[in-house]
């Protein structure tokens, strides 16, 4: 594994439109920033753009509240027909407190507001969801930029996520194309012998996390390239990050 690992923020990535080639729009801020991939660089995507140019953009002109989402709304000085947006798109309401709606997505990840999210979109009156499948949207990236530069890439799109007992928010894989997502010690032996048997690292959000760094929540850079960082190439997808139902203590 190598001893450096490089983020690179890509710019001029232009606004991504419902229907845009996202691989083009990469590609075309790669070349405005004198960047050309490598062999073995992971790509990050945030979700924002993702979304975007997959249409998952919700205009609130055109919801009409329940009567819970008006109530909550009214409770915690929320947007009711922001409030609709979040219970649609949850599959499961984990907690409802203190104006904090934490719900299960569709894809199974848990978060706040089912991940809609109505900052950086392009209209006062939207909010943004999650991509349907953010697995698929990263392989068609990942398929995309390999094509175009000849060269075995990965690629991962970030949300950002809360944390259970901890403050602050980091960004998280959501989508995963190219490589496995977890990187599983067990079975192998530290120095002193001793035989590891819980250690699964979440290496796709370890990454994601990192490569935040430099994309920034206000920069306008939805793109960077993580260089230097020995993955695992493989099939993996971000669905593997999720923990079972079975497993989970506090479900």
């Amino acid at each position: 594994m190598s001893a450096e690992v490089r983020i690179i923020g890509v710019d001029h990535v232009p606004e991504a439109r419902p229907g845009d080639d996202l691989a083009n729009l990469i590609a075309h801020g790669l070349e405005q920033s004198g960047l050309t991939l490598a062999d073995r660089d992971i790509v990050v995507v945030t979700q924002k753009l993702v979304s975007k140019a997959e249409g998952q953009l919700v205009d609130l002109r055109e919801i009409e509240p329940s009567v819970l989402a008006r109530e909550w709304a009214e409770q915690f000085g929320k947007d009711p027909r922001q409030v609709e947006v979040v219970l649609r798109e949850a599959r499961r309401i984990v907690r409802m407190a203190n104006g904090l709606i934490i719900a299960e997505t569709r894809h199974g990840f848990v978060c706040a507001n089912a991940a809609v999210d109505a900052s950086n979109v392009s209209a006062p009156d939207q909010v943004s969801l999650l991509p349907v499948d953010p697995d698929a949207s990263a392989e068609r990236i990942r398929r995309g930029l390999a094509e175009r530069a000849g060269v075995e890439i990965a690629v991962i799109i970030t949300d950002s996520f809360g944390r259970p007992w901890r403050k602050g928010i980091v960004n998280v894989a959501v989508g995963v194309a190219g490589m496995e997502p977890l990187l599983d010690y067990r079975g192998q032996y530290d120095e002193q012998g001793y035989e590891l048997r819980a250690t699964v690292i979440a290496v796709a959000d370890e990454i994601a996390s990192a490569a935040e760094l430099v994309m920034g929540k206000l920069a306008r850079r939805p793109v960077a390239i993580v260089r230097g960082y020995a993955y695992q190439p493989g099939d993996g997808n971000a669905r593997a990050l999720v923990m079972e139902p079975e497993r989970d203590l506090f479900r």
